[in-house]
């Protein structure tokens, strides 16, 4: 910055460009809520703790050493004594710095660097206090651990004295062998600049008794507090009397910050972080990484189309306090063959993408919603691109499933409490480093750490693309946002994005997959959400084709030697089970899969016409005696409304059913050798007596046979839940021009500059204009776009038109955002009461 030091932040606000101003709004987006009314207020809502806690959370490790120092040092600090406080930093320290100046964090020139208060007094607390016990204890305790990132100094010597008594003072300065001055403030500072001066001081404790330099050596890096006994030794008395050591409650002590930086020899940080771990891996084959996530993708979509079938069927029950019961998930996992872990994700993501919901009615249930539908009517690349952007957008943590929350209440999938703010911001941090990784051979430049995500790893034409090592990964994250989240959190976090964006397919092999480039690299070059569409575009070719045969075997079983269509897919899932999943699904045929396909209204005829239709290979014998073999059970035994009632021919199975002890819950009552009644509703009698292992049918009032298929449950019209973000996402670039513009006028009012430019716009006058609604729309959109006048005719709400004369600078949504010159403020009017427009010159 050039010319003289602006006197506040708002007064270096006002010397940036627009770009500059919209780039602060990008980086804190919470600035534009509501939208400030000018450059004061702007600098005002920067400087609240809330915002700048959140602007300090988002600053990676350096740049968050580089304010820490600033808030140890004096202010204003000049940039060469902020380099004395970080040595070894001196390369990276003006980026550092030009990123707090551009988040609105640090302001005013390079002689005069000063931080915001809020943030010093966050990041080095004056009036730090630990009270400790009286007790005798070790000469000098540390006191706590330290916060990570911090710089484990106590407070300025004049906060930590500033209880002690103005004689105590005076006392201090003869010991140390100074003047006595006429004032505690002169008396503190003389002391500070003894502290400060690193001849002086090292003389002074050349003159320290044996232990004294030891009892400050354990206070020097942090924690600055310590305890002494009730009796201290004669070393640590000397300290004391010296001021080297302050008492900040009896039994406690602390160590002034002057002290500390010369014991340091004047660094901030025990340990300077200035440039980022390299992040390397292995090299990786981008066709064998883009088959391995494509591969993924599939299955990805087609393990969430059989939760949304099985849960269609089922339709689990909500419990009470909300969420899914632990049986139901393990049941889940067993139907999709995966652990639990794995199966919570795909139930959070599914739930996430809008497809599953509670039904909300009195006995309130899962089940699919309407969107499901129309999601299992796209191709299967679409369907994965709808999954893949749900992922990236939502703040729900499967990981969390199981653990428990601050009350130890167990965390249920679908239940609340899972959301975690950070989440998603997370999850794009990690897969803009594993995007970014170095290949392995080549040299390794810390260029992505300065500018951010500067394009995808491995060139085009057939390089080699790096599968990022998890731990390097990790370490990456921990120094981008050291702040963002404990770091045990942070870590789950980063290993569960790494592991989902394996399974999802985003990744293949731990590399990027080519294919969510569309999706990934608008959202990681910070310019809004990627685009589904072209992901999907270029997932297609790299699916298989999908094939509409099996293979049938003598052992009861099927092979699909690919993905099968989706009508011989369902046709498949209700008449065999599936047995593995792999490049080839095998099903298997047993009595239960072929009731299922009975009790659903197939026909014996039918299930071997598609047999014979469906597979390559003829239909083995095992498989048609199979199929015959159930058929002829199926139906011998009848259900009916009695509640429910029994008919059966063989008075046999009839009596066996009454001498099982399972179905002792049925309350069976026998009216005849060959009828039976039940307090139990037919269809749940259905139901329990196939659990028995029997095949029943239903019959109608007739006595024919009656197929009951169950019908999909569907929820009524459901929105899919909406992140929790822990703040406001970055505004359009559209957005924030018009932000920066309505703040500039409202400053321009503000400071008296609109007025001055007055004499350019014409007082009000003449007749309100009216022209056709679409030419008033075109009018001030165009004003909008070069920032110039206009007259326009406004409906009040008293009905009576009246002339306006505006600088629009938004007009989007049926509302125009504007300066008005009349009212001398900005406001926002609704097009629909605009009845014209016309230039501002008469």
């Amino acid at each position: 910055m050039t010319g003289s030091s602006p006197r506040t932040l708002a007064d270096e606000l006002r010397s940036r460009s627009d770009a500059e101003l919209a780039g602060l709004l990008r980086a804190r987006p919470d600035l534009l809520s509501p939208l400030p009314g000018d450059l004061s207020q702007l600098a005002t809502r920067a400087g609240t703790r809330a915002s700048v806690l959140r602007a300090l959370d988002r600053l990676d490790t350096f740049a968050l050493q580089t304010a820490e120092a600033l808030a140890v040092a004096e202010s204003p600090c000049p940039l060469p004594a902020l380099a004395a406080l970080l040595p070894g930093g001196e390369e990276r320290l003006p980026a550092a710095v030009d990123t707090l100046r551009a988040r609105a964090l640090l302001w005013g020139g390079p002689e005069a660097l000063r931080l915001v208060r809020t943030a010093r007094e966050l990041l080095a607390p004056a009036a730090a206090r630990r009270r400790g016990p009286d007790g005798a204890g070790p000469a000098v305790a540390p006191g706590p651990a330290v916060a990570p990132g911090s710089t484990g100094l106590g407070p300025a010597l004049a906060d930590a004295a500033a209880g002690i008594s103005p004689s105590r003072i005076q006392e201090l300065l003869a010991h140390a062998g100074l003047p006595p001055t006429g004032d505690p403030v002169s008396a503190l500072a003389a002391l500070a600049g003894l502290f400060s001066d690193p001849a002086r001081m090292n003389a002074l404790l050349a003159e320290a008794p044996e232990g004294a330099r030891a009892a400050l050596d354990r206070l020097t890096w942090g924690p600055p507090y310590g305890e002494i006994g009730a009796a201290p030794g004669a070393h640590l008395r000397w300290l004391l009397d010296r001021g080297l050591l302050v008492r900040t409650a009896p039994g406690t002590v602390v160590l002034p910050r002057e002290a500390a930086l010369h014991l340091r020899g004047g660094r901030a940080h025990r340990e300077l972080r200035p440039y980022p771990p390299e992040v390397c891996g292995r090299a990786v084959d981008p066709a064998a990484a883009d088959a391995a996530a494509a591969g993924a993708a599939l299955t990805a979509a087609t393990v969430v189309e059989e939760l949304l079938a099985d849960w269609g069927r089922e339709r689990p029950p909500v419990l009470r306090a909300g969420g899914l019961a632990v049986r139901d998930l393990k049941r889940l996992a067993h139907t999709l063959d995966v652990a639990e872990p794995e199966a919570a994700f795909w139930l959070e993501l599914t739930y996430a993408a809008g497809l599953l919901a509670a039904d909300g009615e009195a006995d309130e249930r899962y089940a699919p919603t309407p969107a499901a539908d129309d999601w299992l009517a796209r191709p299967v690349q679409e369907r994965w691109a709808a999954l893949a952007a749900a992922w990236l957008a939502t703040t729900r943590v499967p990981g969390l499933v199981g653990t428990r929350d601050a009350k130890a209440r167990v965390l249920a999938a679908l239940g609340p409490g899972l959301d975690r703010g950070p989440a998603a911001e997370l999850r794009l941090e990690v897969l803009r480093i594993v995007s970014g990784a170095a290949p392995p051979a080549g040299p390794w430049s810390d260029e992505p750490a300065a500018t951010g995500f500067t394009g995808w790893a491995g060139a085009e034409g057939g390089d080699a693309v790096t599968a990022a090592d998890p731990e390097a990964v990790r370490a990456r994250l921990a120094w981008e946002l050291p702040r963002r989240l404990a770091p045990e959190a942070r870590d789950a976090l980063c290993r569960a994005a790494l592991h989902e964006a394996e399974l999802l397919g985003v990744t293949g092999r731990g590399a990027p997959a080519s294919f969510a480039r569309a999706l990934l690299e608008p959202a990681l070059a910070g310019k809004g959400p990627g685009d589904p569409a072209a992901a999907a575009a270029a997932l297609g070719p790299l699916l298989p084709a999908p094939v509409d045969h099996v293979l049938l075997q003598a052992d009861l079983t099927a092979v699909a030697p690919g993905p099968l269509t989706r009508d011989l897919r369902a046709a498949m899932a209700l008449a065999a089970d599936v047995e593995s999943t792999g490049g080839a699904t095998v099903y298997r045929f047993t009595p239960a899969s072929v009731r299922r396909a009975l009790d659903a209204g197939r026909t014996p005829e039918e299930l071997h016409a598609f047999l014979a239709s469906a597979s390559r290979t003829p239909v083995p014998q095992p498989l048609s005696y199979l199929v015959d073999d159930v058929a002829r059970r199926h139906g011998t035994l009848r259900v009916g409304a009695a509640a429910g009632y029994l008919r059966c021919e063989d008075e046999a199975l009839l009596s066996q059913l009454f001498a099982d002890r399972r179905a002792a819950g049925l309350r069976l009552r026998r009216l005849a050798p060959t009828v039976a009644i039940s307090d139990v509703p037919p269809e749940i009698l259905l139901e329990r007596l196939r659990g028995l292992g029997l095949a029943p049918a239903a019959e109608s009032a007739e006595g024919a046979v009656v197929t009951l298929p169950p019908a999909a449950g569907r929820t009524p019209p459901r929105s899919a839940p909406a992140p929790a973000p822990d703040g406001p996402p970055p505004a359009e670039p559209g957005l924030l021009d018009a932000a920066v513009r309505a703040i500039r006028a409202g400053d321009h009012a503000a400071a008296g500059a609109e007025r001055a430019r007055a004499a350019r716009v014409p007082e009000p006058s003449g007749p309100p204009p009216r022209t056709p609604a679409a030419e008033t729309l075109a009018a001030l959109r165009r004003a909008a776009a070069a920032g110039t006048p206009v007259r326009i005719g406004y409906v009040g709400s008293d009905g009576v038109a009246d002339l306006r004369v505006l600088t629009p600078v938004r007009v989007e949504a049926g509302l125009v955002t504007a300066f008005d010159h009349t009212a001398d403020e900005v406001r926002t009017y609704p097009l629909h009461r605009i009845t014209g427009s016309a230039p501002a010159a008469p």
